[in-house]
């Protein structure tokens, strides 16, 4: 039997892939960007990969006919101002694409949309559910609220704010309710509704059985966490002024912040758990979810983050575009030394960044981040998902990782921060030389300018990069 898999890049995406793959399911992986998708090399005779873009009707010619079953795991609130236009296409294009083809159920993760005054974000969700209700195959809609595990959007956001502020002066929404359900949790439901009759043509609610504000929320995880935490909640704060300050203490962007914001002021809570007695299932609690989450996190074992598909605005950003760092044009800052020991370099290479850091003069790379935040960037606080492995298509504080080979001992990364033009940042080891290259395209004269303003900060942070790079440590 053969599965499509829209979403194979995304946080739910990534977890659902080996458990298909270990029920025995051929797998077809959509994907926008083939060189961002990454997966075990175990997998990759179980697997075909496509690129489609469900906004772009031809693209998904590249489905094929003989699909048995459909995971519908696409959306697209971070992304652009427009997203409900963009997901009731997507679900238009993909509906008519699968009309053609022989599958026999879809199934759609939503959101719980039983509020009689629905935010933008979950009232799009409920119309990309109506346009694949349409089609001639058996729909499945699971709808869930917060999402808790290791990487989570959710479980980042609430993570940054109870272990970065022990007092809170927070908004109203704080005092809305909502039934969070673990990652875990979802990943099973999705598993045991596929190719089950009794679920067909039907929707349902997930969620665990704590129904908690979202105070509540932060106060038990700070508990789980061993934390003391003060929290109070005033009823000026604006929506824009929450969505800031959830921007600038958060790792989360700006435009997930609004949309977050939107979304928090509705209640989430499931109107039954039919779907737990038909499959008889226990999910579990949110203390247990926050536990489960840190002994990933403790074992590093994050198989996907809410960060791997936010792309900083650039909703059509393929790696292809960027791969090849152009010449003509641009300012560069080129150094050279010899390595110590390769291998040491090569390792402090694939470290940097993260909880790592920068190697030299850090408070100017975070400056630099606070500087990009206050722009609207994405600044530092992104970090990485894997404190040992790089692939293309990962995000590394305010760079994305375009390509990253140990084998050729060559790591690029393009900027993702706000700036006047372009940036790539390459390291590359040729014999027993670190080449270490900066190149800035800019745009405009005021590009040109910010160039030289930098200039000063360029000339020190990358000479001290490149010495911390290719020193031997003792």
């Amino acid at each position: 039997m053969r599965v499509l898999l829209t979403g194979a890049t995304g946080y739910i995406g990534k977890r659902l892939l080996p458990v298909l793959i270990d029920m025995g399911y051929s797998v077809i992986c959509c994907v926008r960007d083939k060189n961002k998708f990454h997966t075990e090399s175990s997998y990759k005779e179980k697997i075909e990969i496509i690129e489609i873009d469900l906004t772009k009707k031809e693209t998904l010619e590249n489905i094929p006919y003989d699909i048995d079953f459909a995971y519908y795991l696409v959306h697209s609130m971070s992304t652009s101002k427009n997203f409900s236009e963009l997901e009731k296409i997507s679900a238009v294009n993909f509906r008519e694409a699968l009309n053609k083809t022989n599958v026999k159920q879809v199934i759609y993760l939503s959101g719980i949309v039983n509020s009689q005054t629905l935010s933008k974000h979950l009232n799009s969700r409920k119309n990309v559910e109506i346009e694949l209700s349409k089609g001639k195959y058996a729909l499945t809609t699971v709808r869930a609220g917060i999402i808790i595990g290791s990487g989570s959007a959710s479980f980042e956001i609430i993570r940054d704010l109870v272990e970065k502020l022990p007092i809170m002066i927070a908004p109203k929404w704080l005092k809305t309710k909502c039934q969070p359900i673990g990652i875990s949790d979802v990943i099973k439901i999705l598993k045991a509704i596929l190719d089950n009759e009794k679920v067909f043509n039907r929707s349902f609610d997930i969620a665990g059985n704590d129904i908690l504000t979202y105070k509540e929320m932060l106060l038990t995880f700070a508990s789980v966490r061993g934390l003391k935490r003060y929290i109070w909640t005033v009823p000026v704060m604006t929506p824009k002024l929450s969505s800031y300050w959830l921007f600038f203490v958060t790792s989360t962007s700006y435009k997930l912040a609004v949309s977050l914001v939107d979304s928090m002021k509705v209640e989430v809570i499931a109107k039954d758990n039919e779907i737990n007695k038909i499959l008889k299932f226990q999910p579990l609690p949110y203390k247990e979810c926050i536990k489960q989450a840190f002994r990933k996190i403790e074992q590093n074992e994050i198989v996907s983050s809410w960060k791997d598909s936010t792309i900083s605005g650039r909703i059509d950003f393929k790696i292809s575009d960027y791969i090849k760092v152009p010449e003509f044009g641009c300012f560069k800052d080129i150094r050279k030394k010899q390595v110590a020991d390769t291998m040491s370099c090569i390792g402090k290479i694939w470290q940097i960044g993260g909880t790592t850091g920068w190697y030299y003069a850090n408070w100017l790379w975070k400056l630099r981040g606070l500087i990009d935040k206050l722009f609207g960037g994405v600044g530092l606080r992104r970090g990485r998902t894997n404190i040992n492995d790089i692939y293309a298509g990962d995000t590394l504080d305010f760079w994305r990782v375009i390509y990253a080979s140990k084998t050729e001992r060559r790591l690029l990364l393009f900027a993702e921060m706000k700036l006047p033009g372009e940036a790539w940042l390459e390291f590359r080891v040729q014999d027993d030389i670190l080449v270490q290259t900066a190149t800035f395209r800019p745009k405009g004269l005021l590009g040109r300018m910010y160039w030289y303003l930098v200039l000063p900060f360029h000339r020190l942070i990358f000479k001290g990069l490149i010495q911390e790079l290719t020193k031997h440590d003792k």
